[in-house]
């Protein structure tokens, strides 16, 4: 299967040819599948955000390239725009992007600059409200009424109505509390089931990372030292402790009871796996 999106030899470098210069990207090679669930962590200033910026034509590369569905999306202003609409980007904190007089024309402000006729456009709202569980009373008020958690889900509908290929969500979750967490990870989950869009996740928590993603890309100084699915991304755990960043307490758990001499699968990190293991290990089915 090719890629839906990747780089080649991507390399950002800021303030070049000044005392500031700082190498953020450094020949990075990436790529996401079709309708894959991705998953991208990183420490603070490892070039993570950066790269997303990229995918969607916010940054331009110093050199390398952004490949979508094969096209360089720099080869003229019309691939550039259309990868724009193609690859949606949620910042961090989105809620503070809000501006317009009502959570409709809010939703409806990206479906409308891509020049997509009334009717249409009411469909990409109202489907989008849906997958972001905003109710059809809620379309009418204002976006700064709402409560930080629907603001939020407000400007993620924002993107979502463009109906892109590519959805790439950075740190969606930032700031919630556990049961906000849960409830816009299971949106995202819906909307990726539904839509079969490629999802790239951008997130410090590994836990979310554990339980949603299909396949972990891990950057570094502006490289990928590891990437592949957690289960082998989080057998990394010294590395990746080293980086800043850690696995889940549960592969924490594990992997102490090995170096401990006990004789089981230390390659866990959900719930579902832990208790698998631990019922094999007693000798006993699950149940």
């Amino acid at each position: 299967m090719d890629p839906i999106i990747e780089t080649k030899q991507l390399t950002h470098i800021y303030s070049a040819g000044t005392p500031f210069e700082h190498t953020a990207l450094a020949g990075i090679g990436f790529h996401a599948l079709p309708g894959e669930y991705l998953g991208i962590i990183g420490h603070t200033g490892s070039g993570k955000s950066t790269l997303i910026q990229h995918l969607n034509g916010l940054l331009k590369p110093s050199s390398g390239q952004v490949l979508l569905q094969g096209g360089d999306i720099w080869s003229d202003p019309k691939a550039t725009r259309r990868a724009r609409f193609q690859v949606g980007l949620v910042f961090q904190y989105p809620e503070y992007q809000l501006f317009e007089e009502t959570v409709y024309k809010d939703i409806s402000f990206g479906p409308k600059n891509m020049g997509l006729d009334e009717k249409e456009t009411d469909r990409r709202v109202r489907s989008a409200a849906y997958f972001v569980g905003l109710r059809d009373d809620q379309l009418n008020q204002s976006p700064f009424e709402l409560s930080g958690g629907q603001k939020r889900r407000v400007a993620i509908a924002g993107v979502i109505a463009m109906e892109p290929k590519v959805l790439i969500l950075d740190e969606p979750t930032a700031g919630l509390d556990p049961e906000g967490v849960e409830s816009i990870l299971g949106n995202i989950r819906d909307y990726h089931q539904v839509r079969g869009a490629t999802i790239i996740l951008v997130s410090h928590s590994m836990e979310d990372m554990a339980r949603t993603v299909d396949r972990l890309v891990v950057i570094d100084d502006g490289k990928i030292p590891f990437q592949g699915p957690p289960r082998e991304v989080f057998q990394h755990g010294d590395e990746l402790e080293g980086m800043g960043l850690g696995v889940p307490q549960l592969t924490r758990v594990f992997h102490r009871l090995k170096a401990l001499g006990v004789d089981i699968d230390p390659s866990v990190y959900t719930l579902d796996q832990a208790k698998a293991a631990i019922l094999a290990k007693l000798g006993k089915g699950a149940v």
